[in-house]
């Protein structure tokens, strides 16, 4: 696993408002959290990876415990007394409970599925723990997304989908993921961070517009051949001896027009090139999207097509296959080939 690098924000005179205050203040945790966060495939959750405080109840309860404790003090009430030190108790069992039921989860990235610009890709992973042990109720999500629950009861591994948008062109990297528990009793909150090296390949968002960007060098496009078994019917010509009985025209030799045939032709189907160069005058990320959308219209009509990139050139074909190069040579023309590596490392990434 790598580390990821710390950046440490810096105050600034527009920080120093309520808002800004706050939002400094996150950046500060960000920072924080930083060198703690590990970039890797697999994520194993141990002592030092897992925060624990009281949650929002955990609060109140501590609240309800100090109030008996001060009731049963002032009034000499060992009854009182003795509920606030047995619910002292629980509150402390409760943190070994819920930090235990988060210690020792494995999270693993298993694998992604592409998706266009600004809609959801999917990322699959896989929870699993000891099979002596269990889990109950981990949730897991993306950060500041609806979170999904998870039980390791019979069964100690168990694969989830989670869906999050993608956010730039290219192999993007998920944001940071939450994993966290208030099992057993919902007073203790556990929770932890991971970053999940499996990229999602977002393709750029199909945008129509304009006709479509032809290459103006289109091989072949039109072509006729000839072809007796074709069903088109091209015209007439002379007989000659050994032509089949079904192609002559006997209408014309009944009306004394001579004896002629009929003659079948069929065309070669067009090849189509999408052209980076037909799309003059606008910008890369335009260009792109044009292309993408009319990728799209073409596999759905099953016609044969090819792209021309600068430096890239993909033959005319059909099929899903040829579809999906396409669309990942849209997705990574002009990046980085370790474009997802370096993105967590940016502050941007844990905003």
């Amino acid at each position: 696993m790598k580390k990821l690098r710390p950046v440490y924000p810096s105050l600034t005179f527009s920080d120093l408002t309520p808002s800004g205050l706050r939002i400094y203040a996150k950046r500060l945790f960000n920072a924080f959290l930083q060198p703690r966060l590990r970039l890797g495939k697999v994520h194993k959750l141990d002592n030092k990876r897992l925060f624990i405080v009281p949650s929002k109840a955990g609060f109140g309860f501590l609240i309800v415990v100090n109030l008996l404790w001060l009731t049963g003090t002032n009034y000499e009430n060992n009854l009182v007394l003795g509920l606030a030190f047995f619910l002292t108790a629980l509150f402390v069992v409760a943190i070994h409970h819920t930090f235990f039921n988060m210690s020792g989860l494995r999270i693993e990235g298993l694998r992604s599925a592409p998706c266009f610009l600004d809609e959801n890709g999917e990322l699959e992973l896989q929870l699993s723990c000891r099979p002596e042990t269990v889990k109950e109720g981990i949730h897991i999500a993306f950060e500041d997304e609806s979170s999904t629950v998870i039980d390791l009861l019979d069964q100690h591994s168990t694969d989830v989908k989670l869906f999050t948008a993608g956010k730039q062109r290219g192999w993007y990297l998920p944001p940071r993921l939450r994993i966290e528990s208030h099992f057993p009793l919902g007073i203790i909150r556990c929770w932890s961070w991971a970053v999940i090296d499996v990229p999602i390949l977002v393709y750029p968002r199909p945008i129509a517009g304009g006709d479509m960007p032809l290459s103006q060098a289109a091989e072949h496009e039109g072509d006729r051949l000839d072809k007796d078994g074709s069903e088109d019917f091209h015209g007439f010509k002379a007989y000659h001896p050994g032509a089949s009985p079904k192609h002559i025209a006997w209408k014309h030799y009944a009306r004394g027009q001579g004896l002629y045939t009929k003659e079948y032709a069929s065309y070669r189907e067009q090849t189509v090139w999408l052209d980076w160069e037909a799309l003059t005058g606008l910008g890369v990320e335009v260009r792109l999207s044009r292309l993408c959308f009319w990728v799209l219209k073409l596999s759905a009509t099953q016609q044969p097509y090819g792209l021309r990139l600068p430096g890239v050139e993909i033959r005319p074909a059909t099929g899903i296959d040829h579809k999906l190069s396409v669309l990942k040579a849209l997705a990574l023309y002009a990046l980085p080939t370790d474009s997802a590596q370096t993105k967590p490392l940016t502050e941007g990434a844990f905003a």
